[in-house]
């Protein structure tokens, strides 16, 4: 079978990211913990070189589609995962958020679950349909009529320019992402070919 590249660092690739809540807890139910959320994304873009595509803060998930410099989609999506928490945390009543056993770390408070989903695209197919998927999802969940009536989503900043919740970057990619991609596609063969040999062998 050949290797998913699911949470795999993949310079050049763009990545839909989904994380969950933990325990799928409606921590975006409230304006307060969606604008910690988008801040955090905005703060973090000025520290880290990422493209930002497309988003949506759901009740009890997010979906993003990012396109990180350095290709490092973990460490990228450990980031928007670990400040958030600590900001909701920070801005939450006491209590809120915490677990029965303190975490190998020694944290008390857990708002997202510990893993998440970070497929590469790299097709314009591909893209596009995670991009419809992004931005129909408050539709499928009934959350909003149209589109460009829920808040929380890149909607309107990608169809229409606005900066609200988030603006969006309109060039997707880096100068050097095809070479990147390459290069990430012949280590994938290689890989693959090893693995098919071992098993013959």
């Amino acid at each position: 079978m050949a290797k998913k590249w699911t949470n795999k660092n993949l310079p050049g690739a763009l990545h839909f990211i989904t994380a969950n809540c933990d325990k799928r807890f409606e921590v975006f139910r409230t304006e307060r913990n969606c604008l910690l959320f988008f801040e955090t994304i905005r703060q973090l873009k000025d520290q880290r070189p990422f493209k930002l595509i497309a988003y949506v803060a759901m009740r009890d998930h997010c979906h993003l589609i990012v396109n990180p410099r350095d290709g490092a989609i973990t460490d990228l999506t450990g980031a928007i995962k670990g400040l958030t928490a600590r900001r909701i945390i920070d801005s939450s009543p006491p209590g809120s958020f915490l677990i029965e056993r303190p975490s190998p770390d020694g944290a008390n408070h857990q708002v997202w679950q510990d893993s998440f989903k970070a497929f590469p695209l790299w097709s314009d197919w591909m893209i596009w349909q995670k991009i419809n998927y992004i931005h129909n999802n408050p539709l499928n969940a009934r959350l909003a009529k149209s589109a460009a009536e829920y808040r929380w989503s890149s909607f309107n900043a990608f169809y229409f320019g606005s900066s609200e919740p988030l603006p969006v970057d309109k060039d997707w990619w880096w100068p050097d992402d095809v070479k990147k991609l390459e290069i990430a596609a012949a280590e994938w063969r290689r890989e693959i070919s090893d693995k098919t040999s071992a098993k013959k062998g």
